[in-house]
């Protein structure tokens, strides 16, 4: 059973998956940080100083309007939708980033397709073509 378990994850699918989910967490991480950092900061800037992440609705009598979401969640219920744009917002970075490298691959290997040579012909081939060379001359 040790045996059978060594082999599976010593297998090529599972590594790649191991390496595509590191990869990944450490690509959430700067994506986060891109939009929470980089982007919301400027979309905060061109709508006036608007703060997504701070953006709620309470639902509870207990929570004061104007504090911060955190300080509100403290408070009571409270619907946190500025939390859901900038997770939104991440998503949809993260699928554009994506989609870019996939098309980038692609195209890569369309041109390494490309560029191959073609296949040699076979023995039965390369006869056949010399039958009909040497018919095509008589």
């Amino acid at each position: 059973m040790l045996e059978e378990f060594k082999k599976f994850v010593l297998r090529g699918n599972v590594v790649d998956l191991a390496v595509g989910v590191v990869i990944g967490v450490a690509f959430g991480a700067i994506v986060s940080s891109l939009v929470a950092d980089l982007i919301m900061p400027i979309i905060g800037a061109v709508t006036g100083g608007l703060d997504f992440s701070n953006y709620y609705l309470p639902l509870s009598d207990k929570v004061h309007t104007g504090v911060a979401y955190a300080d509100a969640k403290k408070e009571g219920a409270v619907l946190g939708y500025g939390a859901f744009i900038t997770a939104l917002l991440n998503f949809l970075i993260i699928a554009a980033v994506l989609f870019m490298v996939i098309q980038a691959m692609n195209r890569l290997t369309r041109k390494e397709k490309a560029v191959e040579k073609p296949a040699e012909p076979s023995a039965e081939l390369k006869v056949l073509t010399d039958i009909r060379d040497l018919l095509a001359r008589k």
